[in-house]
């Protein structure tokens, strides 16, 4: 069994350890948590690309001692050209296209959202100290993942005819091999340009020309006045309160709303005891409850607090059989991003998420810069509804960092990968540490289950990692549970990390043993 990392001057959890040490060595020379973020944004960007990277999207909460939590939004927005009936010109009517040019739609938002953080601080530390490491890194080259290389070779038909992709992440023409070296020049190039003239180049500046060029040049709608236009926003977050605190999390088009709305019922049905029947099921059908409203109802521009008044999540709990599974075949959703979290000396606590949407977003990928642009924008409908494609709108996002103050005022940040399983992991690590005491690490390392899909598996059974209790197991089964076996440390179950500040002074962190992360503390 692991052990949480402790600390009384920081703590960083991260699903890489090159991100982790990059944070850590920001709060080792007193900078603050969200200084360390954007050094381990930079760094897990580079040593994890499968995952995220910066023509991605990135969302925050930031909450300083004392203060309410700020959020930052930092998701672009769809290009000017994008339209339904721009894609019905290019052959394609009823869907967006999930890899290439066209699947490059949106603003890759998350270096922007770095700026807006950076703002927060007083006298930041320089970006060339903070991408430094990330710098290192992709001149140097990353120690290829076993996670890396087996998504690479499972996604390779898709992703190797894509324009740039494979002259830089299938070396030799075959995906890369566990711990050989990649490096990623280009990148380290981009990442040098943008700590010499700042993020604003990278919407306005060259790197903003240069994508310009590249992406009309490819196909995508995009073009550099996309990028132009483009800013991260500072906004309140969605906030429930449950018996266990306050609870937060981030605005639509994200599923931030859900995954607050699965808490907040869970706590309507008087569970007293975990990871038995009533814990595990009870979850479950809170899931089912609130993903339901937010397949129907969540887009750009909802106003989604008031799904978390009390009679809303009083009506969606008395639908909740105790006993009974509701059936569930329903519209998945994928995704994949990474989550990390931070405390620092003076009590600030970060929150953060960064994604390209699926592995490797689009898969294309500028040869000049190595950046390789999200396909976030497939999520969008050409369809009538609330998440239908239109000119500056944001597609509907899997990602939602999330953060509570606690009755005992501990401040917990936590989060996972996962896309559809984003939501329901979050409750799996809050209820087992928050509502039934069990230990940071053990909470995050104890067997989990997802709901539908997530990346890589297009079945919408109850996937439960074989590590659960047989016995409990039979009973969800016998409740109408279709239930599917997973292995015991599945990627399919998430990505998941945790960070709490003690009212005390105490730093504690927790990383995933299905990653390839660390949890530090100083």
């Amino acid at each position: 069994m692991l052990n949480p990392a402790l600390g009384l001057k920081g703590a960083i959890s991260a699903p890489h350890q090159a991100a982790a040490q990059a944070g850590a060595g920001v709060l080792a020379e007193g900078g603050s948590a969200v200084e360390a973020m954007v050094a381990a944004a930079a760094a897990v960007a580079v040593a994890y690309p499968h995952m995220n990277g910066i023509g991605g999207d990135g969302f925050w909460l930031i909450k300083r001692a004392g203060q309410a939590p700020v959020a930052i939004f930092a998701g672009g927005q769809a290009a000017g050209l994008a339209t339904p009936d721009w894609y019905a010109a290019q052959g394609h009517a009823e869907a967006i296209p999930a890899r290439g040019p066209l699947a490059a739609l949106t603003v890759p938002g998350t270096v922007g959202g770095w700026g807006a953080a950076l703002a927060l601080c007083d006298a930041p530390m320089p970006l060339a100290r903070l991408l430094a490491p990330a710098i290192a890194l992709a001149r140097e080259g990353i120690a290829v993942t076993g996670n890396q290389a087996d998504c690479t070779a499972e996604k390779a038909e898709g992703l190797a005819p894509v324009p740039g992709f494979a002259d830089i992440y299938m070396p030799g023409g075959s995906a890369p091999e566990r711990g050989s070296r990649l490096t990623q020049a280009a990148l380290a190039a981009t990442l040098e340009r943008i700590a010499e003239a700042g993020v604003v180049d990278y919407y306005s500046g060259d790197l903003a020309a240069t994508h310009g060029n590249f992406l009309e040049a490819a196909g995508s709608p995009l073009r550099r006045a996309d990028l132009e236009a483009y800013r991260a926003e500072r906004r309140v977050p969605l906030e429930v309160s449950t018996s266990q605190g306050r609870l937060w999390n981030m605005l639509p088009p994200t599923q931030g709303v859900a995954s607050l709305s699965i808490l907040a019922l869970f706590d309507r049905l008087g569970v007293r005891e975990g990871e038995g029947f009533d814990h595990i099921h009870g979850l479950i059908e809170a899931t089912k409850q609130a993903f339901i409203r937010r397949n129907a109802e969540l887009g750009d521009g909802v106003e989604a607090q008031a799904w978390l008044e009390a009679a809303a999540v009083d009506d969606m709990a008395a639908r909740i059989d105790p006993a009974r599974a509701l059936p569930w075949p329903y519209e998945p959703r994928q995704g994949d991003t990474i989550w990390m979290g931070a405390a620092d000396a003076e009590g600030t606590v970060v929150s953060f998420i960064q994604s390209v949407f699926w592995e490797f977003g689009s898969g294309l990928t500028c040869p000049k810069t190595g950046v390789v642009f999200q396909n976030r924008g497939a999520a969008f409908s050409l369809g009538d509804g609330p998440n239908q494609l239109a000119p500056g709108k944001r597609p509907f996002h899997t990602l939602n960092p999330a953060m509570a103050e606690l009755t005992d005022e501990r401040v917990m940040a936590y989060g996972t990968m996962g896309g559809e399983g984003q939501p329901q992991t979050q409750a799996a690590v809050f209820s087992r540490y928050a509502q039934f005491g069990m230990g940071l690490q053990e909470a995050v390392t104890a067997p989990r289950w997802l709901l539908g899909k997530t990346w890589g598996d297009d079945t919408t059974t109850l996937k439960v990692e074989s590590r659960m209790d047989p016995g409990l197991v039979a009973e969800l089964r016998q409740a109408g549970h279709e239930v599917e076996m997973l292995p015991p440390f599945s990627d399919l179950a998430g990505h998941a990390g945790a960070v709490v500040l003690h009212p005390g002074g105490l730093r504690e962190a927790a990383s995933d043993p299905r990653a390839d992360g660390a949890a530090l503390g100083l």
